[in-house]
């Protein structure tokens, strides 16, 4: 029942397509994590190769993700001499704010653009940990389409950095 009860704390409290046009739209995701903020911290930019799912990086179990967490930074996927920056680091708030810029996935390959801002707010023991992405740009498609996908796919991520730091070690 426990182990049930720490699943469950650790999904997603809140996800939402916040707006949604044919220009772009911006999605949000919040979760309460039972860790402090500098251990959330650390996770979400020294560990995210741990925890982000391959299935949504380039080239699977093959490559490794890091952050430079520092202004200019990169969001990196690296897989021998296959690379790929998913966004650049923008704004650095130690165990506050990350701000990184960019087109997440497919995105980066229709000329959208984003800006992904990770906040993370102390809830007693607790950290929430909210992740709200903007995107848009000139697109012959109707962008809102995308919202719904991308929100349920940083769901999917922000699940799995509660997973990892709820896992024993």
């Amino acid at each position: 029942m426990l182990l049930l009860l720490a699943t469950a704390f650790a999904l997603p409290a809140h996800a939402e397509v916040k707006d949604a046009t044919a220009a772009g739209f911006t999605v949000e995701n919040a979760v309460l994590i039972p860790a402090s903020p500098e251990r959330v911290w650390q996770a979400m930019t020294a560990d995210i190769d741990h925890w982000w799912p391959k299935d949504h990086s380039w080239w699977g179990k093959a490559a490794t993700l890091s952050i430079d967490a520092r202004a200019g930074g990169c969001f990196c996927e690296v897989a021998g001499a296959q690379q790929a920056q998913h966004l650049q680091v923008v704004f650095v708030d130690p165990q506050k704010t990350l701000r990184m810029t960019g087109g997440l996935g497919p995105m980066q390959g229709m000329g959208l653009h984003g800006v992904a801002e990770w906040t993370l707010q102390a809830e007693g023991t607790s950290t929430r940990v909210t992740w709200r992405y903007r995107a848009g740009g000139y697109s012959p498609d109707d962008l809102s389409a995308l919202a719904p996908v991308v929100d349920k796919v940083q769901a999917q991520q922000l699940e799995g950095l509660a997973r990892w730091l709820q896992a024993p070690r």
